[in-house]
């Protein structure tokens, strides 16, 4: 799977986003938004996989208002460091602004049905949530999303299926904080969530620290369902 580079174009400015196509079009187009290391080799994969699925793929660079093209890896303690502080920088409004300026540009793309949903992990899981109830994509998956229990009221702007996948013993979402989430969320009519008993936070990270591959799969196969259905 070749990528390409697409420019997106907002009133702030342009910033880039991977691209990875079917072998068939037209396809729904399906917007991978980022975890706290850019859009390195893993989100890059992750939009490969969606192509292979047969979905136009796009990975936007929402980190480009700090610094344009970030691509590190979670394998040593500097990088580690690095995200955190982009992660701490990062705006998360403007954020989920740049991601319905995807949205809007991708509808359009050559080879789309118009039908766009998108998929994050991390803080792409919160900016999925957000995603959700903030613009007009037709579906939205979160995993892991960190921060979602600070957002909860905006459930009630929700037009569209939203499905979130919680890993039990995230260490980064307490579990207060999944309760609450369940409590709120739980009866709404256009959410799904699924948890993952006994797994980290990026339980779903191919080479990462607390990848399940069992749980990783289980999640993914219910992604691709979700998608399937709704777009």
């Amino acid at each position: 799977m070749s990528g390409e580079r697409l420019t997106i174009k907002t009133p702030d400015g342009d910033f880039s986003a991977y691209v990875a196509r079917p072998s068939r079009t037209p396809a729904p187009v399906i917007v991978v938004i980022q975890e706290i290391f850019g859009v390195n080799k893993v989100m890059r994969d992750i939009a490969d996989d969606f192509a292979a699925q047969g979905y136009i793929a796009v990975c936007p660079d929402l980190f480009w208002r700090i610094e344009p093209d970030i691509d590190i890896t979670d394998q040593s303690e500097a990088e580690w460091k690095r995200a955190f502080e982009l992660f701490n920088a990062f705006n998360v409004d403007k954020g989920v602004e740049d991601i319905a300026a995807v949205i809007d540009q991708v509808r359009h793309i050559d080879g789309s049905t118009g039908k766009v949903g998108a998929v994050g992990y991390c803080l792409g899981g919160r900016l999925a949530f957000l995603t959700a109830t903030r613009t007009d994509v037709d579906a939205a998956v979160g995993y892991y999303g960190v921060g979602i229990e600070n957002y909860l009221p905006e459930a009630e702007k929700l037009a569209q299926p939203l499905m979130l996948h919680i890993a039990a013993e995230d260490g980064f979402v307490p579990k207060e904080a999944q309760a609450l989430i369940h409590q709120t969320l739980d009866n709404h009519a256009l959410i799904t969530l699924h948890d993952y008993p006994g797994c980290d936070h990026a339980f779903a990270r191919h080479g990462g620290e607390h990848y399940n591959e069992a749980a990783a799969e289980t999640a993914n196969a219910r992604t691709a369902a979700f998608f399937k259905a709704n777009l």
